[in-house]
């Protein structure tokens, strides 16, 4: 099945949800805590406006170029048929050359303003995401979250290295919360859109291997992230206030996993899901109140 051809005229608005918004947001508060955490004091505020903005204009060219290579299999699913590209509202040329705007310009703040490293670590991310896992892993293995997740944990280290123009074992201890943290949040939502995933012909683990399995990942993955999680406790970065925020956040994430494996409802797996990002949200903000108040 291919996209709906459309007379509609594209608005800002098309343009904008191709940017996926929401995702951009939870990356720079992700990129904020890092940029925070790097310093004792306040972060310059140059840094803090022009490391953010250049960082979450590449973080949108890749969310633009995901909706590009994905514009076919978007039609097939609810949550996906209605974008901008599978309506035809906007063309695949249109696509290219806002991709292509806003990739250059936020690596030109980051390159001319912020330092080297935050820039080529920025292309990195934009490279793992927008080629490896949407052109590739997405589509070749049911393990392609785990894989491609890398890309999607880098924005701490990418507003660290914004401010200090280092990578230091700090900001990577960041990084794997994240990526520990991506499997039992995505899957969640795989779990949740099963039969699109299965229309569509993209190989998530419920698909290709059922949902007790995906399950199990779900609490192995689960158990693993809050391990990880106070690792900043015991690396000295944060306090008390830091480990019992993620001791109790933890715990609710493996009460809902448990839930999701031995009484799950028809709402539970969305529900998961949801939780996951409330989590991600309240630990992060746990580590810079305990970075700045204690």
């Amino acid at each position: 099945m291919t996209e709906i051809t459309s007379n509609i005229a594209a608005s800002w608005r098309d343009f904008y949800e191709m940017c996926k918004p929401r995702v951009v947001m939870l990356m720079i508060l992700t990129s904020l805590v890092g940029m925070f955490l790097a310093v004792p004091g306040m972060v310059p505020i140059d840094i803090l406006i022009l490391g953010n903005l250049g960082i979450a204009l590449v973080a949108a060219s890749g969310a633009v170029v995901n909706h590009l290579i994905d514009r076919k299999i978007d039609i097939m699913m609810k949550r996906t048929h209605n974008r901008p590209l599978p309506q035809g509202r906007v063309d695949a040329r249109q696509t290219i050359v806002f991709a292509i705007a806003l990739g250059v310009t936020g690596m030109g703040i980051l390159l001319y303003w912020v330092n080297p490293i935050s820039a080529w670590l920025t292309l990195a991310s934009f490279v793992g995401y927008a080629f490896i896992y949407t052109g590739y892993l997405k589509h070749a293995t049911p393990q392609n979250i785990v894989i491609g997740g890398l890309s999607g944990a880098m924005p701490p280290l990418l507003g660290w290295s914004a401010v200090t123009g280092t990578i230091e074992p700090d900001a990577l201890v960041l990084v794997l919360i994240i990526f520990a943290w991506t499997p039992p949040h995505f899957w969640a939502l795989a779990i949740h859109r099963k039969d699109e995933y299965a229309k569509s012909g993209v190989p998530m683990l419920p698909v290709t291997h059922g949902e007790f399995v995906t399950k199990v990942h779900i609490i192995v993955y689960t158990v693993v992230l809050v391990i990880v999680s106070v690792f900043p406790y015991f690396s000295g970065m944060s306090g008390l206030l830091y480990l019992a925020s993620a001791l109790v956040l933890g715990f609710g994430f493996l009460i809902w996993s448990g839930l999701l494996m031995f009484k799950p409802k028809a709402t539970t797996a969305m529900d998961t899901f949801k939780y996951s990002i409330v989590y991600l949200t309240v630990l992060f903000v746990a580590l810079v109140a305990d970075h700045y108040l204690f």
